[in-house]
C-alpha cells in the first residue's frame, strides 16, 4: 500500500502518528510497517480504543454465580446408557472422518529456559520426546484406529511460526502425513498508550503482541483452516494446548458425549487442587454456564464448602475443548469474532517522539486479548465433562516448583505405573511413589484399556527404565 493510501486509512481512525517516521525508512522497513497496518482491521482498532483504551471497560460479573453442573468421569446408572452411546458416538465419527485436533501451539518456551518453540522442549521421562511428538504419535495411533487420518490443525505465533515449520520438516513430521497438517498464525494486536493511539516498537514496526487464544478461533477463519474443515467435512474440533503432554489428544467418549448432546462447545474439567488455584472456574452466572477467572471470582464464593465439606466451586478449567466447526462459523459470521476482549495495563517497550528506544518502569500501555472460554456463553447446549488430573493435566509452564518439567515427568511416570497396574503388572513403589521410570508411547497404547488388552508380559524392577514404543 502507498504511503498516501495509508496516511489516508490512519487518519481516518485517529492513527496517522504510526507513519511519523516513514521519511527515514528504507524500502524494506516501509514494506514491514505498511504490511503490518494493512493486517489489522482498522475500524475495529478505532473502536477498541474509543471503547477498552481510552475508558476502562469493566466486564460485569453475573449478579448469580452457582456451581456448573458437570457430566461426571465415571457414569452412574442413569447415564450408563448414554456414556455407551456416547463412546459409541465417537467412534463412529471418527471412523467417518469427521474430527480433527486443533493444536494450539504460539508459545515459546522462555519460563522454562529454552529459546525456541514451547512445542520442540522435550518432555517425556526416558525418550526425552519433545510435546510436538507426543500430539503426533497419539494422532497416528488413532488414525491407525479408527483407519481414518486425523487431519492437525496447528496455530503458530509470529514469534514462532518459521521455527515451528522448521522443526516438523526436520523431524519428518513425525511420521504424520504432511498433508494432514495445516500450519496458520495466530492473529497480532497493537500496543496502545492510555489516549488510545498505537505504539511503535520500533521506527518501522508497531509494539504488536498476539491476539489471546480465543483470537484463534478468528485465525481459523482467516486462514484458510475453517474452509479446509469444510472440504474435508470435518463437523468437530478436539482443542488442547501445546504444554500439556497428559492431554488426550482425542478422546471419542468425549468427543461422543460432545455430538450426542447437541454441544456446539463442550469442555473438560478437573476438581481444583485448593480453593484459590489459579485456574479458570466453571460456573452458571444468570443462568448461562461460563468461565469466571480465579482473579475475578470473590474469594468468598472460592471458599465456600457443600455440607461434606468439598469446595462449591470445584469445577476448575483445564482448556481442553471439543467445538463445532459450524459454531466457529457461527462465531466470525460478518468478519468479526464475537467474543469480547480483555484489557490489561502492561509495561511496553516502546520508541518515543524522537525515535528513542524506551523502556517504562510503570504500566505504559494496554494490551487487549481474547480468551477462548469466553465462547462457551455462546454457544447452545453448552456442557462439562469431568476428567482427572492425574490422567490429564500436567502442564509444563515453570522452569521450576509447580508445573515444571520434574513435576511433569514424575505425573507421567505416575499414570504409566497406573496403567500397567491396571494390566496386571506389578510395579514396585516407595511412599505411594513409582520406583521405576516408565514412559508408555502413545503407539503403544492411548489408554489403559488398551494397554490392558496389549496384555504386556513385563517385569518392573526397583530403578529400571521401562519404554513399552511401537
Amino acid at each position: 500500500m502507498d504511503e498516501k493510501t495509508l496516511r489516508k486509512k490512519l487518519a481516518a481512525v485517529g492513527q496517522e502518528e504510526v507513519l511519523r517516521f516513514w521519511p527515514q525508512l528504507d524500502e524494506v522497513g516501509r514494506k514491514n510497517l505498511s504490511d503490518q497496518i494493512e493486517s489489522l482491521d482498522l475500524d475495529l482498532i478505532k473502536d477498541l480504543a474509543d471503547t477498552q483504551v481510552k475508558v476502562k471497560a469493566q466486564i460485569a460479573l453475573p449478579t448469580d454465580i452457582q456451581p456448573a453442573p458437570a457430566y461426571p468421569r465415571t457414569p452412574d446408572a442413569a447415564r450408563r446408557t448414554l456414556y455407551q452411546d456416547a463412546e459409541e458416538r465417537g467412534r463412529a465419527l471418527l471412523r467417518a472422518g469427521k474430527v480433527g485436533a486443533f493444536l494450539v501451539a504460539g508459545g515459546q518456551g522462555t519460563r522454562l529456559g529454552y529459546d525456541g518453540p514451547k512445542g520442540e522442549y522435550k518432555v517425556t521421562p526416558i525418550k526425552n520426546k519433545p510435546l510436538f511428538q507426543v500430539f503426533a504419535e497419539q494422532l497416528t495411533a488413532y488414525a491407525n484406529h479408527f483407519g481414518k487420518p486425523v487431519p492437525w490443525y496447528v496455530m503458530t505465533s509470529d514469534a514462532n511460526d518459521a521455527a515451528t515449520r522448521a522443526f516438523f520438516h526436520k523431524s519428518n513430521f513425525f511420521g504424520y502425513d504432511r498433508q494432514n497438517i495445516f500450519f496458520f498464525q495466530q492473529g497480532m494486536m497493537p500496543a496502545f498508550s492510555m489516549d488510545g493511539k498505537m505504539l511503535l516498537g520500533a521506527k518501522d514496526s508497531l509494539a504488536l503482541s498476539p491476539d489471546g487464544h480465543g483470537g484463534s478461533l478468528r485465525a481459523i477463519a482467516r486462514s484458510g483452516a475453517l474452509a479446509d474443515m469444510k472440504k474435508r467435512r470435518i463437523e468437530h474440533l478436539s482443542y488442547f494446548q501445546v504444554d500439556n503432554p497428559l492431554v488426550h489428544v482425542i478422546d471419542p467418549m468425549f468427543i461422543g458425549l460432545h455430538d450426542i448432546t447437541g454441544s456446539e462447545m463442550s469442555s473438560k474439567t478437573i476438581p481444583k487442587a485448593n480453593a484459590l488455584e489459579k485456574v479458570g472456574n466453571f460456573c452458571i452466572g444468570d443462568g448461562t454456564l461460563q468461565v469466571i477467572e480465579y482473579s475475578d471470582l470473590p474469594e468468598k464464593l472460592a471458599l465456600e464448602t457443600n455440607p461434606d465439606g468439598g469446595l462449591r466451586f470445584n469445577a476448575g478449567s483445564i482448556a481442553i475443548h471439543a467445538l463445532r466447526v459450524s459454531f466457529i462459523e457461527r462465531l466470525n459470521a460478518g468478519g468479526k469474532l464475537q467474543l469480547i476482549w480483555h484489557r490489561a495495563e502492561k509495561k511496553v517497550p516502546f520508541v518515543d517522539d524522537l525515535g528513542n528506544p524506551t523502556k517504562p518502569e510503570k504500566p505504559n500501555a494496554v494490551k487487549l486479548e481474547q480468551f477462548v472460554f469466553d465462547a462457551i456463553p455462546l454457544a447452545r447446549n453448552a456442557i462439562v465433562y469431568t476428567t482427572e488430573r492425574a490422567e490429564e493435566f500436567s502442564p509444563v509452564k515453570n522452569a521450576e516448583g509447580v508445573d515444571s518439567l520434574a513435576t511433569c515427568r514424575r505425573d507421567q511416570i505416575r499414570r504409566a505405573a497406573r496403567w500397567l497396574r491396571e494390566a496386571g503388572v506389578e510395579v514396585p513403589t516407595r511412599d505411594g511413589e513409582p520406583e521405576a521410570a516408565i514412559e508408555i508411547s502413545p503407539l503403544f497404547a492411548t489408554d489403559p484399556t488398551e494397554l490392558a488388552r496389549r496384555n504386556p508380559q513385563i517385569r518392573v524392577g526397583q530403578g529400571q527404565s521401562i519404554y513399552l514404543g511401537e
